[in-house]
């Protein structure tokens, strides 16, 4: 059992735990995530690690409540558990694991989406732990929902808020912050953009106009978690890959982003799911060569 040591709602819909799962904050990185089941009939739910604690062995998550899984967390409380915390899983941040002292080299622009404000704190806390301030872009539709705002300002070189009704920081769009800054003479060597597959889809052409490469992370199109299911498969270049295993983090210019949306309308119904195992077989819908679904 993983027992849940804080929790905090940060708005009316999304809320924070801290949980109890020592070896996973022992080996987890940024840009990876975990699967989390409330009991043994419960749903499988993969949700991206917001923040870790190797000494005090907990991992932070940061949850929306859509579903009825995640309506069933949003009413356990402090001192209650859950039945598995798997991780970590996916591929850490190229952040992470590139040469350091090249990255120390790149101006590097985070922009955030909603959600999506969880999965980008720790790869900016991370750069700030090793001497790196990058500038971060938080968006959201109002006030109300822009989170995590005192921490990311704790770590980030610059933050700039803007929410879709103008009702705290900037008005507008993310896409036309990312105009704004390079207008005012900011240059940037990389952009990470985590948040909605539509606002991450717009980010990408807009920084396509700067020149500016772009890592974008595919985890809200992951369902199964661990390969078997398809529901990630995407197309990244002339390559199909798996954003559970291959990612969650891709080629942001590679992606097609038109593709992956259609498949998640698709795989959100039986009909839809019955298409895409005639067009792709079963199982696995193939293409990653590991478990067999292309045989």
């Amino acid at each position: 059992m993983y027992l849940i040591k804080k929790k905090r709602v940060l708005c009316p819909s999304i809320f924070l735990m801290d949980v109890e799962a020592p070896r996973v904050a022992q080996y987890c990185e940024p840009g990876q995530f975990i699967i989390v089941r409330i009991d043994e009939n419960g749903e499988r739910i993969p949700l991206t690690i917001c923040d870790y604690d190797r000494e005090a062995g907990t991992i932070t998550i940061v949850v929306q409540t859509i579903g009825a899984s995640t309506k069933r967390m949003m009413e356990l409380e402090e001192g209650d558990s859950f039945r598995d915390f798997v991780g970590p899983l996916g591929c850490p941040s190229e952040l992470v694991t590139d040469d350091l002292e090249e990255v120390k080299k790149k101006k590097i622009l985070f922009v955030a989406g909603g959600l999506g404000t969880a999965p980008v704190y720790p790869q900016v806390k991370w750069l700030h732990e090793h001497g790196i301030d990058a500038d971060v872009i938080v968006g959201a539709k109002t006030k109300d929902l822009v989170i995590l705002e005192e921490e990311m300002k704790a770590v980030a070189g610059n933050l700039y808020i803007t929410t879709d009704d103008g009702s705290y920081g900037r008005s507008g769009m993310v896409t036309k912050v990312i105009d704004d800054l390079v207008a005012e003479g900011k240059q940037y060597d990389l952009c990470v953009s985590i948040g909605p597959m539509i606002m991450m889809k717009f980010c990408v052409l807009t920084t396509k106009k700067y020149n500016i490469p772009t890592i974008v992370s595919m985890n809200p199109i992951m369902v199964d978690g661990t390969g078997m299911c398809g529901a990630c498969r995407l197309t990244v270049g002339d390559e199909v890959k798996f954003a559970c295993i291959d990612g969650p983090e891709f080629d942001g210019y590679k992606v097609n982003f038109d593709e992956a949306m259609e498949r998640m309308k698709l795989y959100r119904t039986q009909e839809g799911e019955a298409l895409l195992a005639l067009q792709e077989g079963k199982t696995h819908h193939g293409g990653c060569g590991n478990c067999g679904g292309d045989k």
